[in-house]
């Protein structure tokens, strides 16, 4: 059996389900489109390709691996992607929970059924269906859990939002020892503009440092917290291109360790700097469907 623990972003990754880029199907119809990014790609006929995106998943897998981490794959589907596993569920303490997404996703939660069977029943979460969730927006970060969310009027008209207000209470009831603070993320047809999710436009590290975009966030104060919570010395401020380019989606083995898309030139000179072990990967094809490194894994245990 798996012994479920994750209570922050960086420590030691002892097991992790990484998504599989295998079988993806066929380039979506621009109405088919989840997100902004992944839109432009169709339209400008610069969708990744199947194998680009499976070469980028094996360097992904062979960095864990290299780590001594537990890597489970998702069972392929047929003509479904399946790269992003942080979207169907994500682990806080010893709890899985599984997500309400898009209901067009639920058979990627089938397709980890034998990662499933290995977790005490009682330790998997059903949240109820009015709570929207995934697992981009959902951060345990010791004793506080971070989680990025839209509460405007027109969340219904974001494909874009997916995480609601009824989920902060879901975890508030769920973790009553955390303190669960909630930040609205900025929501916009414009790939440029938008932050999918929370892990879109901010990320902690280890060594007490963190990434993080202003305009990912609505509301001025609520960003303010989090650039004072690390303190301003110790957070890199990332502009709308490297937003855009995803580099606060990269994703910590250790709280030494960093996984890197290899372009991020100024991310990872500044990673070094602050004494980080950088592994840089090649990953932006895949960043191209508006998810990166975080978005590709679902840890399991961190000790």
């Amino acid at each position: 059996m798996l012994r479920l623990s994750v209570n922050d972003e960086i420590s030691r990754l002892r097991a992790v389900v990484l998504g599989t880029a295998k079988s993806p199907g066929p380039i979506p119809k621009p109405e088919e489109a989840y997100d902004p990014k992944s839109l432009e790609h169709i339209l400008a006929g610069t969708y990744p390709k199947e194998e680009d995106m499976i070469r980028e998943m094996e360097a992904f897998s062979k960095v864990l691996k290299k780590y001594d981490v537990a890597v489970f794959r998702p069972e392929v589907l047929e003509d479904c992607n399946q790269i992003f596993s942080r979207d169907i569920a994500f682990v806080i303490e010893d709890k899985l929970i599984i997500s309400n997404i898009l209901p067009d996703r639920e058979k990627e939660v089938d397709a980890i059924l034998h990662v499933l069977d290995k977790i005490e029943e009682d330790h998997i979460l059903h949240p109820p269906e009015k709570v929207h969730v995934e697992g981009g927006d959902v951060m345990p970060w010791n004793d506080y859990i971070f989680v990025g969310t839209y509460t405007g009027a027109d969340y219904a008209d974001h494909i874009t939002a997916r995480t609601n207000v009824h989920a902060v209470e879901y975890l508030r009831e769920q973790f009553p020892k955390k303190k669960v603070l909630s930040f609205e993320l900025r929501k916009s047809k414009n790939a440029k503009e938008n932050a999918l999710h929370l892990d879109c436009c901010f990320q902690p590290l280890g060594k007490g440092k963190a990434i993080i975009h202003k305009n990912g966030f609505l509301v001025e104060k609520e960003y303010q917290w989090l650039v004072d919570f690390f303190g301003k010395e110790n957070v890199f401020e990332i502009t709308a291109d490297e937003m855009y380019h995803m580099f606060s989606n990269v994703f910590s083995i250790t709280p030494e360790v960093v996984v890197s898309e290899k372009s991020f030139t100024r991310l990872n000179s500044w990673l070094r700097v602050q004494g980080f072990t950088v592994e840089e990967i090649p990953y932006a094809e895949i960043s191209k469907q508006e998810g990166l490194l975080r978005c590709s894994t679902l840890p399991l245990i961190r000790e």
